[in-house]
């Protein structure tokens, strides 16, 4: 079988973007490439930052299996909960059929799909928003406010947020991170940083009160024009949840491999663990 080469380097950005992005929040954070399996880890609050990727290309179905229940004994080792990200692309065709049955045999309930996306050359950063102004993120009180609309958006406590995002050095520095401000008031922000050669787009996220306006894609074109000013680079990268994928289609993206998320499967009341 032909592997989409663009499929390959969704899963490649992936690994690349979380390995910093986790030693920038955790120094000591589990960032091991295994056999198949690429563990990016922080073990903090903030779930994003908890990630393992199944990282073999064309697989088959006992390999997979075998790569999900590593992953999950692996989960079962931290304090915090996270996710394991399956490429459907990067599978054998037995192993797209077997997936869902090997995920649930090892542990794991499917939490969300989302799609890797791609787009050369970048998109042209087009008028700025009429309601918006854009400000770089660079002191920590920024930095908190880009933790909590991640947090928001997202409905994960504003300590989940805080927890990940505060106190980075790469936010100030490498990632160029955008607040897009309605009236003085951050209500959604973007950033991209320079991942193996392309621009990754991350953390996109726009107040719940404030979605549907189009503040999402100003702010996603903000940084995406700064980062190709300061990179140079014309390739961008991202991954989007099923709702972010039309935004970003029109902006020029192209969608290659879908992506599936499972979380580790909490014991429900009366039951027994069988681990």
């Amino acid at each position: 079988m032909t592997i989409p080469a663009d499929s390959i380097e969704s899963m490649h950005q992936l690994t690349v973007a979380w390995r910093a992005a986790v030693l920038d929040r955790n120094p000591h954070g589990d960032v091991r490439d295994l056999p198949g399996i690429a563990v990016r880890w922080a073990d903090c609050q903030f779930p994003i930052w908890n990630c393992i990727a199944l990282t073999d290309i064309a697989p088959d179905a006992t390999l997979v299996a075998e790569h999900l229940n590593r992953a999950a004994d692996i989960m079962r080792t931290k304090t915090f909960p996270g996710l394991v990200a399956v490429f459907e692309d990067l599978l054998t065709a037995d192993a797209r059929t077997a997936l869902s049955s090997a995920a649930e045999r090892a542990g794991l309930d499917h939490a969300f799909s989302g799609t890797g996306m791609a787009a050369d050359p970048l998109p042209a950063p087009g008028p700025d928003h009429p309601d918006l102004t854009f400000v770089r993120v660079r002191t920590e009180a920024q930095l908190r406010d880009y933790a909590d609309l991640n947090s928001r958006a997202q409905d994960f406590p504003l300590e989940a947020g805080r927890d990940g995002l505060t106190g980075s050095a790469l936010r100030k520095t490498r990632v160029h991170a955008y607040l897009g401000l309605r009236d003085g008031v951050p209500v959604t922000c973007a950033a991209t940083t320079e991942t193996a050669g392309r621009l990754f787009v991350m953390l996109v996220a726009t107040d719940p009160r404030w979605q549907r306006r189009g503040y999402g894609a100003a702010v996603t074109r903000k940084a995406l024009h700064e980062g190709a000013k300061a990179t140079g680079l014309t390739r961008a990268t991202l991954h989007a949840t099923p709702a972010g994928a039309p935004v970003y289609a029109r902006m020029g993206f192209k969608p290659n491999s879908p992506i599936h998320f499972y979380g580790l499967r909490t014991e429900r009341p009366g039951e027994r663990s069988t681990t």
